[in-house]
């Protein structure tokens, strides 16, 4: 049979939770992925263990340029409701830090489970299966693939953006949307590594592996999580939180003691110890290379200042550095790394409600196609079961 109710194009989270809702229904299905396996972003998610959602869900937790569109999807399926899911399977998890929830074993629990919901709704899956082209015709949308010919009255396009290509993301989607007339915000990588220029990157680089918890600003938005020091600039938690707000040109504001006023505690250290080095004092926050990197020490003792010697103003400089350090990255690890794509098919194109694009009856986006990304921690894929069940309700 090459005539469906509902083609879905992309395998993945979103995809196949739309899938699963559309053949309850009892609507014929049909899942084109032109991977050989699908889920593959499930897989190597959280590390193996897949965050599969986070019990702190809500409208704050996504970027958008339309900001209320998150909020009906996101209403409407919980994460209270797919921890019934997870749990109706018998897959066993844990929670991590702020809400975060894994999977105890590896992450192709979570799609086996999807699939085994989607083989009892009926749903067919094809992957290894390329889209060679997209037609509206007056009965629906046809597709032509290098497997055939298939048509279908609705058809959802769940392929994400482009970010991890080698697991053979694209911009497929947005192609779509295009030929359609839809807008699409420009995409950009998301949570992902900033990157330093070339002088910056080379006196920092002592510093790589060197980690702490700080708290991260770009504009109005700030994090307060783990800062990594690489080879190439700047990575974990807090940065990769920050860079879905980051654009090219702006500069980053990073206090690496939150919560302490450094200039105190070094002019408390020098009438305390006026002999002690700054670095000595800023070791009992900070890691002993980052210390002595702001600080400007190394470990030669004739380089090492006393703080009796030094003025207050100089001293109010280093808490400067330390309490609201200013860095303009130069740019960002890209797609390869990136773990979101930022922007996307425009929401003023969709309903809320059904994902149906307003101006093409028939055609839905959801997932990370959509201009909606989750900050870390599980918020992007509550994101696609959300939105794939609000899809699926009505495809």
């Amino acid at each position: 049979m090459n005539t469906y109710d509902v083609i879905i194009i992309g395998a993945g989270a979103a995809g196949l939770m739309c899938a699963v809702q559309a053949g309850k229904r009892g609507r014929t299905v049909l899942v084109l992925d032109h991977a050989q396996k699908v889920g593959e972003k499930i897989r190597i998610s959280g590390g193996g263990r897949c965050n599969f959602t986070n019990l702190h869900v809500s409208p704050e937790n996504f970027l958008s340029e339309n900001p209320h569109f998150c909020v009906s999807a996101l209403s409407r399926y919980t994460p209270a409701d797919f921890i019934a899911l997870v749990d109706a399977h018998g897959i066993a998890w844990h929670e991590k830090t702020l809400g975060q929830l894994f999977c105890d074993g590896p992450a192709q629990q979570i799609i086996d489970m999807l699939l085994a919901e989607a083989g009892e709704a009926g749903v067919t899956i094809q992957s290894a299966t390329a889209i060679n082209g997209v037609t509206k015709k007056a009965d629906g949308f046809h597709l032509d693939t290098d497997h055939g010919a298939y048509n279908s009255r609705s058809l959802v396009v769940a392929c994400g953006g482009p970010s991890i290509p080698k697991i053979g993301a694209t911009g497929f989607g947005y192609d779509i949307a295009r030929q359609f007339g839809l807008n699409v915000i420009t995409p950009r990588a998301g949570l992902v590594g900033l990157t330093f220029d070339d002088d910056l990157c080379a006196a920092m680089k002592k510093l790589a592996g060197v980690s702490q918890d700080v708290s991260v600003s770009c504009g109005k938005a700030r994090f307060r999580e783990a800062l990594l020091f690489t080879h190439r600039g700047l990575s974990g938690p807090a940065i990769l939180q920050i860079s879905s707000y980051w654009s090219k040109g702006q500069e980053i504001a990073i206090d690496l003691a939150p919560g302490v006023d450094v200039f105190a505690l070094l002019k408390d250290a020098k009438q305390r110890q006026p002999k002690q080095s700054p670095a000595s004092v800023l070791a009992d926050l900070l890691p002993k290379r980052l210390a002595r990197a702001m600080a400007g020490e190394t470990n030669a003792p004739d380089q090492q200042q006393r703080l009796a010697d030094i003025p207050d103003r100089k001293l109010q400089e280093l808490a400067r550095t330390i309490n609201d350090w200013r860095v303009t990255p130069k740019g960002s690890e890209g797609y390869r790394s990136a773990e979101v794509t930022v922007g996307g098919v425009d929401t003023n194109e969709l309903s809320s409600k059904t994902f149906e694009a307003r101006k093409m009856p028939g055609l839905y986006f959801i997932g990370e196609v959509t201009d909606v990304t989750g900050h870390l921690g599980g918020f992007n894929f509550q994101w696609a079961w959300a939105s794939g069940f609000a899809a699926g309700g009505v495809v």
